[in-house]
């Protein structure tokens, strides 16, 4: 989903002022993506925006590397210099893969840049992935004692990469994956299986696992547990296989089997959503599944206060965020068992929703029974959103990375 978004949230602008005895005061702080919140709406794109504003209010000066996703002028964001290192270009194929090429260039405009302006800067701040931005910023710092630090989202074992890109490129990519492991002297996760992964491959850099990527928001339980009016299972995300979508018309059909009133809303669009309207029309099921398309902020969190479960199917979660913040509003998830979906680790069964087989049945097994947990569920949904949210926030994470860059002596020239 794009667009800007309609109201400040954590990631979103404040007032940008330094905080008195700021401690990165006059460092060059460098961040590269290629996306940015707004323009681009994701976990990972909230993250560094955040991160962004948090090294702003820590006195530091933020130059946010990324590629072109906005009409006319770069983004006024304050106290940091949005550049464009890549011109505006779609970034995933069809299926919903990763292109090549857009990431390749961004690794080269990311390299360019840093290879000029590597004298002015501090530390450089990048995501494992799209990796040639990684690989980029490593050359660019070689013979600096500039700090690189990455965020590893995750590390896919060599298997799935074959399933996920074919086995030429997905051979080349683990490959590509490993030498990034062994370019990164410092590694950043946000969750312990993917620090044990990292673990495996003897990592000979630092290791940090950061407390989270929930952003702050205001919980009231007592508004949110009340049943809903009619039982409603919710999925929002990109249309794209990864995402388990083409589950969902057949998860429907079997759970109305057991809940004959139950509704589907499925928000977001991409390549796969002509597929899903016609599964929707095959399985006799169309008429109880509402597309919306792309959703505001505002209304996703409307339809998420009023759904019995969201849908989290996904082959491959970096962290899945909907699963969690769903739970600030009472509303279980329902998470498809795959290995490499990292949604599994935020719920516990029977208190914040089901973790489920990784089918069709398996999905609408999870949905009846979060239907059937009613208002109970939605309690002990709520109740472990708040006793989790303060140890997992972005926030919290962002505050850690400002004490390792402190610690790595990151400072102002």
């Amino acid at each position: 989903m794009t667009g800007p978004a309609s109201a400040p949230r954590e990631g979103e602008p404040r007032d940008g002022a330094p905080h008195e005895g700021a401690p990165l005061e006059g460092a060059h702080c460098v961040v590269a993506y290629d996306c940015l919140f707004p323009w681009t709406i994701g976990g990972a794109e909230r993250w560094y925006r955040s991160l962004a504003e948090q090294l702003v209010s820590s006195g530091a000066r933020v130059t946010y590397l990324t590629r072109v996703q906005w009409d006319g002028d770069p983004p006024a964001i304050p106290g940091v210099d949005v550049v464009a290192v890549q011109q505006r270009c779609e970034l995933y194929l069809p299926d919903g893969t990763r292109k090549t090429g857009p990431p390749l260039r961004f690794g080269v405009g990311v390299f360019s840049w840093l290879g000029r302006h590597r004298g002015d800067v501090d530390s450089v701040h990048v995501a494992n992935f799209p990796y040639f931005s990684l690989l980029g910023a490593r050359l660019a710092l070689l013979g600096t004692a500039t700090p690189l630090v990455a965020d590893w989202f995750e590390v896919w074992p060599a298997t799935f990469w074959r399933r996920y890109a074919g086995t030429v490129a997905g051979t080349v990519g683990a490959a590509v994956q490993e030498v990034c492991l062994a370019a990164s002297p410092h590694a950043l996760v946000f969750w312990e299986h993917t620090a044990r992964r990292i673990r495996a491959h003897r990592l000979h850099g630092e290791l940090t696992v950061l407390p989270g990527l929930l952003p702050s928001r205001e919980v009231n339980p007592a508004a949110q547990l009340g049943t809903p009016a009619r039982p409603v299972a919710l999925f929002a995300g990109r249309h794209v296989k990864d995402k388990g979508v083409r589950q969902l018309a057949e998860a429907l059909r079997v759970a109305r089997c057991d809940v004959p009133s139950l509704e589907m809303v499925i928000a977001g669009e991409g390549p796969e959503t002509d597929l899903i309207e016609s599964e929707l029309t095959r399985l006799g099921v169309r008429e109880a599944a509402a597309l919306t398309g792309k959703v505001s902020d505002d209304e996703l969190e409307r339809l998420v206060a009023h759904a019995s479960c969201v849908l989290v199917a996904s082959v491959r979660e970096g962290y899945g965020l909907m699963a969690v913040e769903a739970a600030a509003l009472g509303t279980p998830a329902v998470v498809a068992a795959h290995p490499e979906n990292a949604a599994v680790g935020h719920v516990v069964d029977g208190v914040n929703g089901f973790v489920v087989e990784p089918t069709a049945s398996g999905l609408a097994r999870g949905i009846v029974r979060c239907v059937e947990g009613g208002a109970a569920l939605r309690a002990s949904t709520a109740q472990w959103y708040a006793a989790h949210a303060p140890s997992m926030s972005m926030a919290s994470s962002a505050r850690a990375v400002v004490e390792l860059y402190r610690r790595l002596g990151v400072a102002g020239r």
